[in-house]
């Protein structure tokens, strides 16, 4: 417990100093991240016995993304997303010099990694430009975060002293409704807060923003555990003592971020 808590004060300070530091450290600092998460993923697949094209996908997810942080720096246009072309094209092309039981498994889980991981975290980085007029602003980026963590210390809080009632416990047994409701409860509360400071965007946003970073958080999670489960494994990784790895603890970021961007770009469009 007292790793966990030590893990968690120090992993707090950096993300916190990744988005307050500026809009290169802030693209840096997640460049990073996608990119370990990746690698983790297709880690983990390897555990399977598949072999995704490792290289290949780590040098297409950081083309991905530093394609999109060209858009915001050097205004380059969306078609030069077309240069990924030939990086795509040449997981088949290594796929045919493998001899391997089962080539569209090693293909598939490749993309797979680039989908689940990669997409995920640009959608997270696009929040500290797109809707501010193409520069940095780190108030979403941080609302988001504190959201997130408002929703893992709600449920976990209200799971243990209410949580009588599985939420899917197939997957994850220690999951309950009413540690997810309490999470809905405390991100909410966030949001209000946030409201208060930010005033860019209306309270009514800054709530239903929480309320799918709860939703769509927790399904990250549960998504997380079920690879895990599929592949018989505790912790994505080891990096943060007491924590597992990128994967368990952005879990929540990987399918919310997605959504929470499409829905800020519909309301305030």
């Amino acid at each position: 417990m007292k790793t966990r808590a030590i893990t968690a004060f120090f992993f707090t300070i950096v993300m916190l100093g990744s988005i307050f530091l500026g809009a290169y450290t802030f693209t840096f600092f997640y460049l990073l991240l996608s990119l370990m998460a990746l690698a983790e993923f297709y880690k983990l697949i390897r555990n399977s016995g598949i072999k995704p094209h490792t290289g290949i996908g780590l040098l297409t997810g950081g083309v991905i993304f530093l394609a999109l942080a060209s858009c915001y720096f050097l205004k380059f246009e969306a078609r030069y997303l077309l240069l990924l072309i030939p990086l795509l094209v040449s997981v088949f092309i290594a796929e045919l010099y493998r001899k391997e039981k089962a080539p569209f498994s090693d293909i598939s889980y490749t993309f797979v990694g680039l989908i689940y991981t990669t997409i995920p975290f640009c959608f997270f980085y696009a929040l500290g430009f797109s809707f501010s007029g193409d520069t940095y602003n780190w108030h979403l980026p941080l609302a988001f975060l504190l959201m997130l963590w408002a929703s893992d210390t709600g449920a976990y809080l209200f799971g243990r002293k209410m949580g009588k009632h599985k939420l899917f416990e197939r997957h994850s047994p220690k999951k309950t409704w009413e540690g997810f409701f309490g999470g809905v409860l405390t991100s909410v509360l966030v949001a209000m807060a946030v409201s208060f400071y930010f005033k860019e965007i209306a309270a009514p946003v800054w709530v239903g923003m929480a309320v799918l970073v709860v939703s769509f958080g927790t399904l990250g999670d549960l998504v997380e555990s079920m690879l895990k489960r599929s592949l018989d494994v505790k912790d994505s990784g080891t990096l943060l003592p007491g924590h597992g790895g990128v994967l368990d603890r952005f879990d929540g970021l990987l399918i919310a971020a997605p959504v929470v961007f499409t829905y800020l770009y519909l309301v305030l469009n």
